[in-house]
């Protein structure tokens, strides 16, 4: 049976507004052991999963009390602007970032607990402790605590000028460096890397691209994807030094450069690093609950204790597509993510069977990947090329249903290829029209 594919919008406040640093700060005295909280419903992490999971919430709950701690100061901001162009380079208003103002929180009258960091979790006195030593009780728990860029374990990396792209404050640094910027590298191969150079180019610096890899986005991209996305890249002017590692960031208190593990040296002023991300669930190893590279949750995003759900990149999940743990780390992920957790945690039993994709854009190539691109179990890839020699498309197979797929320039077929995933097809005799360009996808669904 077919599953309808949502499409998904989080709409804007009329008129966003900047808040003021104080207006993110809760105060210590209201969070203090002798005047300790306790909520219906508590939320760990105040990015786009947990702040959709309260709000649907409250659309069905009007009364139970509601709580979000954020590490963040801020309210929910768009973490998608914080790698476009048009944001970066200031021809979108940096107001326009704000997805929630402090209006929606009373409104709905969430209390928006921002710039505390759990750290330890208590289930058996449904108990959440936080770094001020400060404590705040719970009746239902939904983790959705995203994830933290890898650092870069060298020498020099607390120089000035060096960025890791995440959060708002970490995005609002490169952004006040950009105009001044003459030589820039970026370390990775992933879509950090890839937006960034793109960024910083756009901005008139010279760029370098360091991957220790032999090609770029090994090896979730063939070697047809790399080469298409290289060529792009250095017919821009931007390097890319492959096969590559930094062993060293040079300068006194501004970075003057990096060394590579062969000694050679490239000067530059400012160094992004987008090699990977990591789950932030060290506190909560003590509490019993299972966890892998994430926290471990069935198809509703229930974990192993009752009453406590996970949401967004730190939700390590059962596919029902897949029947295999599944971990996607992508904006569109985890605000249905959050959606579905808010309504288990209302007592519906509500799957997670959303097919997600993310697109990333650069050096005038869009790269787009649909459902999972990396199954654990034994896959095979349909390669189906596009009219022109820069388009191309891996759709990755497991036990004859498509369950993934990396599109390069081929936008045009992401809802198709989407609507193939979750309809769960049997394509056994129809690998010939998924590699045909000139086969419309669509037809498969229809049949």
């Amino acid at each position: 049976m077919l599953m309808p594919l949502r499409m998904l919008t989080l709409s804007l406040p009329p008129k966003p507004v900047p808040l003021k640093p104080s207006r993110y700060t809760i105060k210590t005295a209201n969070l203090s052991t002798n005047r300790m909280k306790e909520y219906k419903y508590l939320i760990v992490g105040g990015g786009v999963a947990g702040t959709t999971a309260a709000g649907t919430i409250r659309q069905h709950d009007p009364a139970g009390s509601i709580a979000i701690i954020s590490d963040e100061p801020h309210y929910l901001y768009s973490r998608v602007m914080l790698s476009k162009p048009n944001f970066f380079l200031g021809k979108i208003p940096f107001d326009q970032i704000w997805l929630r103002d402090e209006n929606w929180y009373q409104n709905k009258n969430i209390n928006f607990i921002g710039g505390r960091t759990v750290t330890k979790l208590d289930h058996q006195d449904r108990l959440v402790h936080l770094d001020d030593n400060s404590g705040i009780k719970y009746e239902k728990l939904l983790l959705a605590t995203g994830m933290s860029p890898r650092p870069l374990a060298v020498p020099g990396i607390e120089k000035r000028g060096v960025h890791y792209l995440r959060t708002l404050d970490q995005g609002k640094g490169i952004i006040e460096s950009v105009s001044t910027v003459k030589r820039a590298v970026a370390v990775g191969g992933g879509f950090i890397s890839f937006e960034m150079a793109n960024i910083m180019h756009m901005s008139g610096a010279q760029v370098t691209i360091i991957i220790r890899e032999d090609r770029f986005w090994a090896p979730i991209l063939d070697a047809t994807a790399s080469q298409i996305v290289e060529q792009a890249i250095e017919l821009s002017g931007v390097k890319l030094s492959r096969r590559a590692q930094v062993d060293q960031i040079n300068g006194n208190i501004n970075v003057t450069g990096i060394t590579l593990h062969d000694g050679t040296i490239i000067p530059c002023d400012a160094v992004i690093c987008g090699i990977g991300a990591y789950c932030n669930i060290d506190w909560v190893k003590e509490s019993g609950i299972k966890i892998d590279r994430g926290i471990l949750a069935n198809q509703h995003l229930e974990t192993n204790l009752p009453d406590v759900w996970t949401a967004g990149d730190v939700s390590q999940f059962s596919d029902p597509i897949l029947e295999e743990e599944v971990q996607l780390g992508n904006w569109i992920n985890a605000q249905e993510q959050g959606r579905i957790a808010g309504l288990n945690m209302l007592g519906n039993k509500t799957p997670f069977t959303f097919v997600s994709f993310y697109t990333s854009h650069g050096f005038d190539t869009s790269i787009t990947f649909i459902g999972n691109v990396s199954p654990q179990k034994a896959s095979v890839t349909i390669t189906r090329h596009g009219p022109s020699d820069n388009q191309h498309a891996q759709i990755i197979m497991v036990d004859d249903q498509v369950v993934g797929a990396v599109l390069i320039n081929q936008t045009p077929i992401l809802q198709a290829l989407s609507k193939i995933i979750a309809s769960n097809l049997n394509i056994t005799d129809k690998k010939s029209q998924l590699e045909d360009p000139n086969f419309d996808l669509n037809l498969l669904i229809d049949q």
